[in-house]
């Protein structure tokens, strides 16, 4: 018991003191993970609207191979990231195994297939109660995207906050591409697996706590969201 006590009595000080080690882990975890989201919405939100609007041979076939990726491991998607950017890869010339930049990747491809489904769901239940009127205004297939994106931001915002929250929480792939560097490639949930083994119980709590935080967080912005979307 005694050592419990200890472990958060030392996590409650790393916090208080903002301790350069545990601030610089928590920085590099948003900003990777933030980075991962915002790419991929760029991209899974075009996509989601290409599919919502449009229709084409094979776009069942499409949307189920969306779909199935939602439950892709993130340890596959590591190893595919690392397969990629090795030295023997072909990407493996720009050096970014072992880098934020594999980590962002590594995580933008978990994300994309949760913001095309999602989106694509939102969009084309839309497009259905609104084809006819942007048809009738002389809308194309351009700006009736737009307008369905911005009428649809509440429930695509949710969207995001999911994707940020599968991002921040991975530990699988980041781990593989990244390496797990101090002070380079180390983020919150890496630290945590290691401090555990090694028994920094305090700094793994710490961490821990943040996380917790963020979740606690994420479910408070999306509550407020959905309440804002009933008025």
């Amino acid at each position: 018991m005694t050592d419990f006590s200890a472990a958060f009595a030392q996590s409650y000080e790393m916090l208080i003191r903002f301790d350069p080690v545990l601030y610089g882990i928590i920085a590099r975890s948003l900003q990777v993970s933030l980075l991962a989201l915002g790419l991929a919405l760029l991209f899974g939100l075009a996509c989601a609207a290409l599919l919502a609007l449009n229709e084409f041979r094979g776009k069942k076939t499409l949307l189920i191979l969306v779909h199935t990726l939602l439950s892709l491991p993130p340890v596959v998607v590591g190893l595919i990231v690392y397969l990629l950017f090795s030295f023997q890869g072909p990407f493996g010339d720009l050096g970014w195994l072992f880098t934020p930049k594999a980590m962002i990747v590594a995580q933008m491809i978990l994300i994309f297939p949760i913001v095309t489904a999602y989106g694509h769901d939102i969009l084309a239940e839309a497009w259905g109660g609104y084809r006819d009127q942007l048809r009738s205004l002389g809308a194309n297939r351009a700006q009736s995207a737009l307008i369905l994106l911005h009428d649809s931001r509440h429930a695509l915002t949710l969207v995001a906050l999911g994707g940020f929250g599968r991002a921040i929480s991975e530990v699988g792939a980041v781990m593989i591409v990244g390496g797990n560097i101090l002070h380079h490639t180390r983020v919150m949930t890496s630290s945590i697996t290691l401090a555990t083994s090694r028994g920094e119980l305090g700094l793994a709590l710490a961490l821990g706590s943040i996380l917790l935080l963020l979740a606690l967080l994420i479910n408070l912005i999306g509550h407020i969201i959905r309440e804002q979307a009933k008025a």
